[in-house]
């Protein structure tokens, strides 16, 4: 009976479709708005739903996508405009959770210099991947790079341990060039990478950035999680942007989500902050390795 229902409503849609493109008042917005109104419900309330608990992920951890774009593919999206529409929605959703970690900006903002460049070039790069390369060879190794972060993320306290004791030693012996800025290079190498997987498919960008700040020595998990998560927003942005001017999004399920993910957002910035850091790395951890199973089982 709901199929019937819902078939009924894809009919409806069709008509007034056609009516709007033969008419003079055919526009972009009486689309959407007719969109909208023919949503089902079971569909808003997943959108709803889904946008949510993606917001509170990728404020928390990252892997957020891995909830919306199933999503949106189990109602019909190819996966392209679903993962075009996923990542509008979520990328303005950033905001909620940029605002509850608004406190830790000002202690981020010296990096932002050094992560920024990079993070644009490589979210256009990977967004324009999406839409005229090979998804298929990219896709499989997407698993072990996420596996590889979350091991990372585990281990990043003895990493952070042997890089202090190794700018130690090379200070004491007045080194040309010194380790720290060495390993900053590398982690803005790592953090091109990321950015273009991330304009690519980004789920999971979030547990590689924060692996990428471990190495560079960072220890407070919520200045890690505000810089992962302006970056993360940065990059998403750009890969909007691309899919936004190449007409990928579905503006009426695009705006039911962001509703969701502004909440999601919130949420999961401001009550991570209430949990000790050791509980909430453990909780970034546990999200790592199940983004991890889910994406080995998907290649399957």
């Amino acid at each position: 009976m709901a199929s019937k229902a819902i078939h009924f409503d894809d009919l409806q849609q069709k008509k007034i479709s056609e009516l709007i493109a033969g008419s003079d008042i055919g526009s972009q917005s009486l689309r959407v708005f007719c969109h909208y109104s023919l949503m089902p419900w079971i569909e808003l309330i997943s959108l709803l739903a889904a946008a949510c608990v993606a917001g509170v992920i990728n404020a928390i951890a990252g892997g957020g996508t891995l909830i919306t774009f199933p999503v949106l593919i189990l109602f019909g999206m190819n996966p392209v405009e679903a993962n075009a529409t996923s990542t509008l929605s979520l990328v303005i959703g950033t905001s909620g959770s940029i605002y509850g970690f608004r406190q830790h900006l000002s202690e981020i903002r010296p990096w932002l210099a050094s992560f920024i460049p990079v993070s644009i070039v490589g979210g256009l790069l990977g967004s324009f991947l999406l839409t005229h390369g090979s998804e298929s060879s990219f896709a499989r190794l997407v698993p072990y790079l996420v596996l590889f972060a979350t091991v990372l993320f585990m281990i990043q306290g003895v990493v952070r341990r042997r890089v202090a004791h190794q700018l130690v030693m090379e200070a004491t012996q007045s080194q040309p060039l010194p380790s720290g800025i060495r390993h900053l290079i590398i982690a803005m190498t790592f953090q091109l990478l990321v950015s273009v997987y991330g304009g690519y498919f980004g789920a999971g960008i979030g547990i590689l950035m924060l692996a990428t700040l471990g190495f560079l020595g960072f220890s407070n998990i919520h200045q890690m999680n505000t810089l992962k998560n302006v970056l993360g927003s940065l990059i998403n942005l750009v890969a909007a942007i691309w899919f936004t001017a190449n007409g990928l999004i579905d503006w009426p399920r695009m705006a039911v989500m962001t509703v969701g993910a502004i909440a999601g957002y919130y949420l999961g910035a401001t009550y991570s902050q209430r949990l000790s850091q050791e509980k909430v790395r453990y909780l970034i951890t546990a999200i790592g390795l199940i983004i991890t199973i889910a994406m080995f089982w998907k290649l399957r």
